[in-house]
């Protein structure tokens, strides 16, 4: 997401880069591609002229602020605080009062509420240690139940359902008082979406509302639908009035305009993000870091947070007392490896690094990338991967041909093996080490994607 606009406002802004002050010429000249650039993102015309209009004032404002600053950083700077105002400042929270507390999950048909609804499930009981139920008013698509069911049984969930009943609100009344007898401390709510916007479905949400009464209410957007996305949240907050949006889909072939123009025209806040089916895909959305994403500076925070969501701090410390003996063996390395794969997928986590977004935009990285190492080392014996030294040449010829590699693979794999947990044990002399992270092996590697 956002890779073109990414590219078009780096264009913009080599404008001004360069040049020793910031005039109204090149300052005019930069706009002007800005615009450009946030009109093909598919966002309204009258926001990106707002935006680029503010964008101006404050460049133009700032001829004598920040002298040690170069022109190309002061707009870069102005840039992003305006993308950041423009998506809403600061994250929003999700109400988490009530008991249980109740959130309705509202949207079009195929704007992934029920995949939202399993992911959400899986954001509370992993990140806030809630035990939530899922209820299922879903009564017209058909098999909506047995998704929502597949979804609760990945999360280990509890679902709510009732096959034969066809009224949505009754189901989501009892669906709560499922949650308080079963000491479920948080109920989402999976309603039906609908083709168009329309009185019968806006009507049906209206008295499940009004019904529930709900802590939170959210509406999913499919982000490919761009500013479609936006008018329809516009449509259903006059009806409604949610509390906030999900964007779906991000991973997908999209411009971004829903993402750049909800707040403005709806004046709700996006909450929360997803890509992909995996249920673990699942990010609060912070515009300040998603403004950094578009303008090339990546996104350290939340990848430091990715990476403490899954850090174990046992294994951590067992690794660092079996670095510091330079004790470290495959079992330790393939530890590692679940570690980063739990994190999420790795074109997503390499963006979040500055300057890697641009790098690996045309690189097919994909979750696979582990599996060839993988396979080498469950090639091993127990007795192998607890005792690296034991991999003589007839042992390296078995583990060729149990993993369908070649000798030489399996060579160079072992090399760069021993080359990391030299480095790693040398590193552990010095002070201040911890070590949390090993690291993987270094150079060039014909074992995953690059």
């Amino acid at each position: 997401m956002f890779q073109n606009l990414s590219d078009r406002l780096e264009s913009a802004l080599k404008v001004v880069k360069g040049e020793n002050k910031l005039t109204e010429i090149n300052v005019a000249t930069s706009i002007k591609e800005i615009r450009r650039a946030l009109v093909d993102a598919d966002v309204n015309y009258k926001i990106a002229k707002d935006f680029t209009d503010r964008v101006k004032d404050k460049a133009l404002g700032s001829e004598n602020v920040l002298k040690a600053v170069s022109p190309g950083q002061l707009m870069v700077k102005i840039v992003s605080d305006e993308l950041t105002d423009l998506m809403g400042g600061q994250a929003a929270g999700l109400n988490l009062t009530g008991n249980p507390t109740v959130i309705l999950i509202a949207g079009l048909q195929g704007s992934g509420k029920t995949t939202f609804s399993g992911k959400l499930a899986h954001w509370l009981k992993t990140t806030k240690k809630k035990n939530p139920v899922l209820v299922a008013c879903d009564v017209y698509r058909p098999a909506a139940m047995d998704q929502l069911t597949v979804v609760a049984e990945q999360v280990g969930a509890k679902i709510y359902k009732e096959p034969e009943n066809k009224n949505p609100v009754q189901i989501a009344l009892k669906g709560i008082q499922f949650a308080q007898e079963n000491k479920c401390d948080v109920v989402i709510v999976d309603t039906a979406g609908r083709l168009a916007v329309d009185e019968e479905m806006m009507k049906e949400i209206a008295d499940i509302k009004n019904a529930i009464l709900p802590q939170e209410t959210l509406f999913v957007v499919d982000s490919m639908t761009g500013q479609d996305a936006v008018n329809t949240a516009q449509a259903f907050n006059e009806t409604i009035n949610f509390d906030g949006v999900v964007l779906t889909k991000l991973d997908g072939d999209t411009r971004g305009g829903a993402a750049l123009s909800v707040k403005y025209t709806v004046g709700k806040p996006i909450k929360f993000v997803s890509s992909g089916e995996k249920m673990d895909t699942l990010d609060v959305f912070y515009p300040d870091r998603m403004a950094q994403r578009i303008l090339g500076m990546g996104d350290i925070l939340s990848f430091v947070e990715k990476a403490q969501n899954q850090f174990d701090e046992k294994l951590a410390k067992d690794l660092e007392r079996k670095i510091m003996r330079n004790k470290f063996d495959y079992n330790d390395f393939m530890a590692q490896i679940n570690q980063i794969k739990k994190m999420g997928d790795l074109k997503s986590l390499m963006g979040m690094v500055p300057g890697m977004s641009k790098i690996t935009q045309d690189l097919e990285i994909d979750d696979k990338a582990f599996v060839k190492v993988e396979a080498i080392i469950q090639s091993m014996t127990p007795k192998e991967r607890a005792n690296p030294d034991l991999l003589n040449m007839s042992r390296k010829t078995r583990i060729a041909k149990g993993c369908g590699r070649t000798l030489n693979d399996v060579n160079l794999f072992i090399k760069q093996f021993e080359e990391m947990s030299k480095m790693m044990h040398k590193m552990s002399k010095m002070p201040g080490f911890s070590g949390g992270g090993g690291q993987m092996p270094g150079g060039r590697s014909r074992f995953g994607k690059r």
